[in-house]
């Protein structure tokens, strides 16, 4: 795997970039409502970029592999220790390919629509 380069901002950037020529895919939006600013594929959330962290919408399978494997721990969107069992978070400095998840995560989000 290659080491992350480019701050995570950036990073989410190049996704949202990357992914925007998707049909259905809309770029988050401006203020700081819960999801404003998430990526969205028919309205719904399966990227987002919280505190430098990427947080996925990801098959509860796929997300208790890559806890597994130490790439990334469940989402926990209130800091109560109620965990997201569909959901990861990866931190910044993670040698996961952030795109790479971020494609598997739109096309899991579209399949349930």
């Amino acid at each position: 795997m290659n080491s992350p380069t480019g701050t995570p901002e950036e990073r989410f950037a190049t996704i949202v970039e990357e992914l925007l020529g998707n049909p259905g895919v809309t770029p988050p939006s401006e203020g700081r409502a819960f999801g404003s600013s998430g990526l969205k594929i028919h309205n719904k959330i399966f990227a987002m970029l919280v505190r430098g962290r990427l947080v996925l919408k990801l098959p509860k399978t796929r997300v208790d592999a890559l806890i597994a494997s130490a790439d990334g721990e469940r989402y926990d969107p209130r800091h109560d220790g109620r965990l997201m069992k569909e959901w990861i978070t990866l931190e910044p400095t993670s040698e996961e390919e952030w795109l790479a998840l971020s494609r598997e995560a739109m096309e899991f989000v579209a399949s349930k629509g």
